[in-house]
């Protein structure tokens, strides 16, 4: 009957209502009918007003429309109930088409961070990689905020944990401003101390205990790439690229891509990338295996975060019980080609060719 009820146009709901209260009076009692509370309707007004986009003028009059409806004291309550929920719904759906950017903290977490925006929402730990005007390139700052914010996301009571970046890049890799502070102790002891940092940022990634799901929503390059092989699940806008230039740095995979990267393209493709620098489309890196789907640009946020929300309400001992399956037998494998590659890296840090690669790198940039 409710459902029969919500096919009436609203006029004639209007008519039924006033020509049957005891009807209406009975819906209103009724489980089946839930309508959204004043203080569910008071709080989809304020996300309608932090919505960041325009949902255009169609959507906005139907949003006056439901709202001059809740409003209107010609309707009674039975109808006041079903506009509200109609009006909390619409404004649920503007909101989902958004990607969660509050800067609240994961369970557990006691301080903010400077250069990620971190939520848990709908049973999801967003970390959002938050430095838009430098391409979410990552500094060592960025670095330890991020092994800090993963082992609070694994430990908290999310049910899967999602990565994206803030703006037009996913992540730039590293920014090689991070060579340019030399320690009281020389190039050696930077090189050892950024060995050590990497060792343990991507070692949280291979211990990472829930679902991991990568969230492209431009360019990646360098180590925001070769993690990728970590991830369980890995979405794409069309408009992404994916490019590790360390020949052309003078330098070597990391992030267990020289392991990964292998298995799952297979020798030759990884090769093109990993030696010879070739980037890939998104749909070149879905068709070789490092991204799972391709999305439209017009519809990325949307149809993603709708999976996700699917994803969140499934039971979250299940998802990461069967996730320790799956990666259990290769941990120790893993750590052992985290460690090979901190090593190789470490050596090539302290290269004649790696140095002059990054100082080429900084003379070209001085000159833009």
């Amino acid at each position: 009957m409710a459902a029969a009820i919500r096919l009436l146009s609203p006029w004639s709901f209007y008519r039924f209502a006033r020509a049957s209260k005891a009807v209406c009076a009975q819906l209103h009692s009724s489980a089946a009918v839930m309508g959204a509370s004043v203080e569910e309707f008071n709080a989809a007004k304020e996300k309608l007003g932090a919505l960041k986009k325009d949902p255009g003028n169609e959507v906005k009059l139907k949003v006056y429309a439901l709202f001059k409806q809740v409003r209107n004291d010609q309707y009674n309550q039975c109808w006041g109930e079903e506009a509200r929920q109609q009006y909390v719904d619409l404004i649920s759906s503007l909101v989902g088409t958004e990607a969660p950017t509050v800067a609240a903290q994961p369970t557990g977490s006691t301080k903010g961070f400077q250069t990620l925006l971190v939520s848990t929402e709908d049973n999801i730990t967003t970390i959002r990689l938050n430095r838009p005007e430098k391409k979410n390139a990552i500094t060592v700052e960025m670095y330890n905020e991020l092994i800090e914010a993963l082992d609070l996301a694994g430990k908290d009571d999310s049910v899967i944990t999602v990565i994206t970046g803030s703006g037009d890049y996913y992540c730039s890799g590293n920014d090689l401003n991070n060579f340019a502070k030399i320690p009281e102790g020389g190039v050696e002891k930077l090189a050892k101390e950024s060995g050590e940092l990497l060792r343990r940022y991507v070692k949280v990634y291979i211990d990472f205990p829930k679902p991991l799901i990568g969230v492209i929503n431009g360019p990646a390059v360098g180590v925001s790439v070769t993690l990728l092989g970590l991830f369980d699940v890995v979405y794409a806008t069309e408009k992404a690229t994916f490019h590790t230039p360390f020949s052309q740095l003078g330098q070597s995979p990391e992030g267990c891509s020289s392991y990964l990267f292998p298995k799952i393209m297979g020798a030759a493709k990884a090769s093109e990338m990993l030696l010879f620098n070739k980037k890939l489309t998104a749909t070149q890196a879905c068709e070789v295996g490092l991204v799972t789907e391709v999305f439209p640009e017009s519809s990325f946020q949307s149809e993603v975060w709708t999976r996700l929300k699917a994803y969140a309400k499934l039971p979250r001992n299940s998802l990461a019980l069967s996730k320790q399956l799956i990666r259990v037998v290769e941990k120790e494998k893993l750590h052992a080609v985290n460690d090979a590659e901190v090593e190789r890296l470490v050596e090539r840090w302290l290269s004649d060719e790696c140095m002059q690669a990054i100082m080429s790198f900084f003379q070209a940039k001085s000159k833009l």
